[in-house]
């Protein structure tokens, strides 16, 4: 192999040197074009940078744009969150400054689980001057009876609290009982509920679990619905409208959601 230098006299740069008998093959010269020039490789080139700008502006929506998104309010609507041990310890009166006007506090889940901070947000909301109120994990794995104890027995007697929320969702409960059965137990830890706090619940519901027990949306109670960043139909009480909000005085990601006046009263 000989390869020419800057000052040799071909044109194309490089030339192999066959041996006898053998064709010489010239790589360069006057209509050579390096890699970077050829059409296909350009075209991959282009849409490996469109695939990286992409990913940039992704990543800036959703640690930018998302956690900033608050739904425009109509009349008579409001925002606010719904909070659990998850968010860890809460400044609860920054989040009162920062346009929030009601608070959900995860108080149960199930026959005896007690969220660790119930206490803390609970007490934290009302010095803020929040409305607050509780909400409980229903489970498939205890009884509506059980789950209606440990719920009223955590949660403190407040008539000015807003109404009892429900949210019912497959969680870590594996057992998957008959709709007759489902019906029955939700029924029973509503009732009780409602008898002693005196107001009528709202019930959260995703959409996997009412499509296993309709019974549960088929209740006719206040609907707190899930409708990520876009505004639902219908007649909901509450609406989250987001999962990744941010807001002063909690450190990390909350839910916001946006409550209409019939979720105030009982």
């Amino acid at each position: 192999m000989i390869t020419s230098g800057p000052g040799g006299g071909d044109a194309g740069g490089m030339i192999n040197v066959p041996g006898a008998g053998q064709a010489v093959t010239r790589v360069g010269g006057a209509g050579w074009r390096p890699w970077w020039n050829r059409p296909a490789r350009r075209a991959l080139v282009t849409i490996g940078a469109l695939t990286v700008l992409t990913g940039i502006v992704a990543v800036l929506v959703w640690n930018q744009g998302l956690p900033r998104y608050r739904p425009g309010l109509r009349a008579a609507e409001r925002h606010g969150v719904d909070v659990s041990a998850h968010q860890g310890e809460i400044q609860w009166d920054r989040v009162a400054a920062d346009g929030i006007s009601f608070a959900y506090i995860k108080a149960t889940e199930g026959g005896g689980f007690v969220d660790r901070r119930f206490a803390a947000n609970w007490s934290g909301a009302g010095s803020a001057g929040l409305p607050r109120g509780a909400y409980h994990f229903f489970t498939l794995c205890a009884s509506g009876a059980a789950q209606a104890r440990n719920f009223l027995a955590v949660v403190p007697t407040d008539p000015g609290a807003l109404p009892p929320a429900v949210d019912l969702e497959f969680g870590t409960c594996e057992r998957r009982p008959s709709r007759a059965e489902v019906e029955r137990e939700l029924g029973v830890f509503v009732s009780t509920v409602e008898e002693r706090v005196g107001k009528r619940v709202v019930l959260y519901v995703m959409s996997d679990f009412a499509d296993r027990y309709p019974a549960a949306r088929a209740l006719d109670r206040a609907r707190w619905e899930r409708h990520l960043f876009r505004r639902p139909d219908g007649g909901w009480a509450i609406w989250q409208a987001s999962n990744v909000a941010r807001v002063d005085g909690v450190h990390g990601r909350v839910d916001l959601d946006v409550s209409r006046s019939a979720a105030r009263g009982g």
